[in-house]
């Protein structure tokens, strides 16, 4: 058992801060936490003793309810964790002492991964205004990824409290990410200190905290990093992950991703995590027979694990982390999580005579050029024509890529032979995610629509729309474009529904479709006017149109922001009138370097044409972007919310 944390804190609360926006926001606020401090002792194998301490100041029966239970999460497979000390510390002075032996251990919260996290909770009871909550936890193991575990070191499943589980798989390293920010409460004092005896690199971003160094009588150093008076981070709509944006730390004593990089192709090797079987390589061997080419053949491989290997994890023994499960597990099983859907794409692109390796990425979130590990996600990598490309069977399902460009701008650590820096996927060119519909039809004097409504998507945008119709059944293809047309107009008669190609076979051909249709009355009609909305307009088939969600009401941002992908949105619409008409020509034209948008609009002569096209040039965002963006999304917004009026000539 770890010894018992003994802290001694004094009640200050936030006079110190009398008559500064710290203080105004700590009144308004449910709760302040007055100290949050951790100090982590580092053995010389990078196992730690980390020493947690909390004061919480209550204002409000809402933060009253937000406390009343104290929750830490930790991996029994790499950490043991318990309640050092609560106690609750009334404004009469008086104080509630609770009993720590009372705390549960339940398993944590999981979807789709279940690793076997658990939870220690503790009741606090009934908390009032101007009461204190104070509470301290004891931790020991590691910091780890979330692709990290105990692989190597006892492997995943055991139960006890053995010392080896505690130390990193790459023994000796210690490293961590610590958000300096805030997100519920004012915190008045935020303290993080490690005592260490290796070499330390740290970095603080976006913040101003400097660091304390002391020399310790035991051969260590201790580094203290201490920031006052931190409100609560104002998030912008769409914008980046918070370790982009907001106050972080962070600190390893890795001395370089290359050595990062070198270890992870090791660990794998030496495990051998890729070795090939007879069962997977007559599997290999069909599905790569009569492929024209090495593209070809990689295309297959990766295609088929995406397809064939279900998504769900589970504790499957050693390998947890780091270090990837074998072949003959992964093609037995066909269920794993990212990590095992590349360890089997790696090992058949093998069994087929390439080259492949594993890499260690961050969906969500940038990774920094300092070696601290900030990994969620794993892929493959193959050599062709003497370089390394990336490889998702995870993220490429109904998708025709073998890389999703929905992870472009992305950073990723090969574990290759040779050993790599820090790679970053480049910005998907716009083109190749397009959306194009084409409306042809003709209006009848009382406001009939006859029409043809065509769609057109590849890339990303032939994804989001094909998902919807292939993770269900053929039979209600039909009734789902159906209820498209619906929704535009209930009335509306359908005549024919024609598709491209089988949407199943998405590496045959982008998506395509044609629906004809018959919409009465769908133009409104008076005294020699038709009031016209164009279809193209409409927003059918939304999974196409994500970047409609980007609100453009903010003027500037602070931070960067993110869409789902580049995309290019290509609309035009073809209508005959039933008359000679006149109506003032519109034109929008904006040009910008992440972002263009171009509409027309002309009737006259008995037809009215539309054109309209948007390009969205990024996944991920500046804030200085921010303008060109706005501009176009408020063009296409302008374009798309005006009917168009008339007038029989």
């Amino acid at each position: 058992m770890i010894q018992k944390l003994l802290w001694a804190i004094g009640l200050c609360g936030v006079s110190a801060f009398a008559g500064t926006d710290f203080e105004t926001h700590a009144e308004k606020a449910d709760y302040v936490i007055l100290s949050d401090k951790t100090h982590v002792d580092v053995a010389d194998n990078g196992s730690g003793i980390f020493r947690i301490f909390r004061k919480v100041k209550i204002n409000s029966e809402k933060g009253a309810m937000a406390n009343r239970v104290i929750k830490f999460d930790y991996d029994p497979l790499t950490a043991f964790a318990e309640f050092a000390f609560a106690r609750v510390i009334r404004a009469d002075g008086s104080v509630r002492e609770l009993d720590c032996t009372k705390s549960c251990d339940y398993a944590a919260p999981a979807r789709a991964i279940y690793w076997g996290g658990r939870q220690i909770m503790l009741e606090v009871g009934r908390l009032e205004k101007g009461d204190v909550l104070e509470y301290g936890i004891d931790k020991k193991g590691f910091t780890y990824a979330l692709l990290d575990g105990a692989a190597g070191n006892g492997g995943a499943g055991s139960a006890d409290n053995s010392e080896e589980k505690f130390i990193p798989p790459m023994r000796g390293e210690f490293y961590d990410i610590v958000p300096f920010w805030t997100t519920d409460a004012p915190v008045a004092e935020k303290v993080y200190s490690v005592s260490i005896r290796k070499p330390l690199q740290y970095k603080f971003y976006r913040g101003d905290v400097a660091p304390e160094v002391s020399f310790l009588n035991n051969g260590k150093t201790e580094y203290r990093f201490t920031a006052k008076a931190v409100l609560p981070f104002e998030k912008e709509e769409n914008m980046v992950d918070l370790f982009d944006a907001a106050p972080k730390l962070q600190l390893t004593t890795t001395p370089s991703w290359r050595e990062k990089s070198l270890w992870f192709h090791r660990v794998n090797e030496d495990f051998g995590s890729f070795l090939p079987t007879p069962s997977a390589q007559r599997k290999v061997d069909e599905i790569i027979a009569g492929a024209k080419s090495d593209r070809e053949k990689i295309a297959r491989l990766t295609h088929w694990v995406a397809d064939n290997m279900r998504y769900s994890g589970i504790s499957m023994g050693k390998g947890e982390g780091y270090t990837l499960h074998p072949t003959d597990m992964n093609f037995t099983d066909r269920c794993g999580v990212c990590k095992d859907k590349a360890a089997l794409l790696i090992s058949m692109l093998r069994m087929a005579g390439f080259e492949a390796c594993p890499a260690m990425t961050m969906a969500g979130s940038r990774i920094e050029a300092l070696p601290a590990d900030h990994f969620n996600h794993s892929v493959a990598l193959v050599k062709v024509d003497g370089k390394w490309e990336p490889l998702d069977p995870t993220w490429v399902p109904f998708v025709r890529e073998l890389w999703s460009s929905a992870e472009s701008q992305q950073h990723y650590l090969p574990g290759v032979p040779e050993g790599s820096d820090l790679c970053e996927t480049p910005i998907a060119p716009a083109e190749d995610h397009y959306l194009r519909v084409r409306v042809t039809g003709r209006l009848d004097e009382d406001g009939t629509l006859h029409a043809e409504y065509a769609l057109e998507a590849e890339g990303q945008t032939d994804a989001r729309i094909r998902r919807a119709y292939c993770e269900g059944h053929v039979a209600d293809w039909s009734r789902k474009i159906e209820r498209e047309i619906y929704a535009i107009a209930p009335n509306a008669e359908i005549e024919s529904i024609e598709l491209g190609n089988d949407w199943r076979s998405y590496l045959e051909m982008p998506l395509m479709l044609k629906v004809k249709f018959k919409i009465p009355r769908y133009a409104a009609c008076a005294d020699g006017l038709l009031v016209y909305e164009p279809l193209v307009f409409k927003n059918v088939f939304p999974q196409g149109r994500r970047y409609e969600r980007i609100t453009t009401k903010p003027d500037e941002r602070r931070y960067g922001f993110k869409d789902s992908c580049s995309r290019t949105a290509e609309f035009s619409e073809q209508i005959e009138l039933p008359f000679n008409a006149v109506s003032q020509a519109r034109e929008e034209k904006m040009a910008g370097a992440a972002a263009d948008f171009e509409g027309k609009l002309n009737v006259g002569a008995r037809r009215l044409a539309y054109t309209q096209t948007l390009r969205m040039k990024k996944r991920v965002y500046e804030a200085e972007d921010w303008k060109d963006v706005r501009d176009a999304l408020r063009g296409y917004e302008k374009f798309s919310k005006n009917a168009v009026i008339i007038k029989k000539q």
